[in-house]
């Protein structure tokens, strides 16, 4: 896997909207703004892409736009890495814009750049990982730079912050607190505090012992289902199957495989709906073990864990359950391929590799 350089203070950084268009909404303004101001305040300088901010109807209609902004961040030499703005529910769109366009493929493998973001933004994430590039499962601009509060989630800062040259993370541990979605992001709840939790449970190991190490692939389950099960869009089978985004069973043999479930709070019914179609195609059987992220608000906490356990329905199969990554709140990030050790015993995961290149 080709892996990108560390951020240095000064490098000029993309936000990009691959999905949803809100970024560029008059009522995300202030957001907008919040997210501008932390990233400079990190020593970055962000460059909004042409399309990034044309809006949530005219990006829906125009999916070539979404990924000319792509196309173009790597094209420029003076950025050096590139931020989602948010997820949404239609990245597969931008597949035949991306993976047709034969310079794009050539930037992407000759000149890696950081990307960072979560949700549906696994479509691009797998796309990345069949082009042969690290990226990360990660922080967003209006999740997470954008919080409205005073200042940004310490342990997701920190995350930001492992972006940075010489601040490279190699082990994450389990946060200290947990928050609660917001309900308000209006101008109004700027400056106002997440509802915070403590974190009692930490990570949880539902069933396994030791310790288990392979390379990180995996996303938002409703995201991976879409590509499997095309519920939500009747062509998101046919254009996963034609540019082959859903990992083969070969490239899952060995991986620790990480899902997290999104905003939407499935059902446990849904849960199970949606991880017997992953375990149709035999992943289940190929990987080394699986992380599984905190549901948002704690919803179905309990409900999920059962779930996860009667469909994998192997229990020699590690899995570690309540990991802060995904649409529950705050976040780290989870290169894609890097080698990963999950210790079993000790509730902790360590990078066996930087994810950065080194010189």
């Amino acid at each position: 896997m080709k892996k990108p350089n560390a951020l240095k203070k000064g490098d000029k950084v993309a936000i990009v909207s691959l999905s949803s268009g809100i970024l560029g909404e008059e009522f995300c303004s202030h957001q907008l703004n919040l997210g501008k101001q932390r990233l400079m305040k990190l020593g970055l300088e962000p460059v909004f892409m042409p399309n990034a901010l044309k809006g949530l109807d005219y990006l829906k209609h125009h999916p070539e736009a979404r990924a000319q902004d792509l196309k173009d961040a790597f094209q420029d030499p003076a950025i050096k890495g590139i931020i989602c703005a948010i997820g949404g529910d239609d990245t597969y769109r931008l597949l035949p814009f991306l993976l047709e366009d034969k310079e794009f493929i050539q930037n992407v493998q000759t000149n890696p750049k950081l990307f960072t973001g979560f949700s549906d933004t696994t479509v691009n994430h797998l796309m990345f990982y069949q082009l042969g590039m690290v990226s990360f499962y990660g922080p967003n601009f209006i999740n997470d730079l954008a919080e409205l509060a005073d200042n940004l989630l310490p342990y997701t800062e920190s995350t930001l912050h492992s972006y940075l040259e010489g601040q490279e993370q190699h082990e994450i541990l389990s946060s200290k607190y947990w928050y609660e979605e917001r309900t308000d992001f209006s101008p109004a709840a700027a400056g106002t505090e997440r509802i915070q939790h403590l974190e009692k449970k930490g990570y949880e190991v539902l069933q396994g012992f030791g310790s288990f190490s392979g390379p990180l692939l995996g996303g938002c389950l409703e995201s991976l289902y879409g590509l499997l099960a095309g519920e939500r869009y009747p062509d998101e089978v046919e254009v996963s199957q034609k540019y082959h985004l859903f990992p083969s069973i070969e490239q899952w043999e060995g991986k620790i495989l990480f899902l997290e479930t999104s905003e939407e709070k499935p059902t446990p019914e849904e849960l199970e709906k949606e991880l017997l179609a992953l375990k149709q195609t035999g992943i289940f059987s190929a990987i080394k073990g699986i992380l599984i992220g905190k549901p948002q608000d704690e919803m179905y906490y309990e409900a999920y864990k059962e779930i996860y356990k009667k469909v994998v329905s192997d229990d020699t199969l590690p899995i570690l359950y309540n990991v802060n990554f995904g649409h529950a709140y705050p976040h780290c990030a989870l290169p894609y391929g890097v080698d990963t050790t999950v210790d079993l015993t000790r509730k902790t995961i360590s990078f066996n590799e930087s994810y950065f290149q080194t010189t």
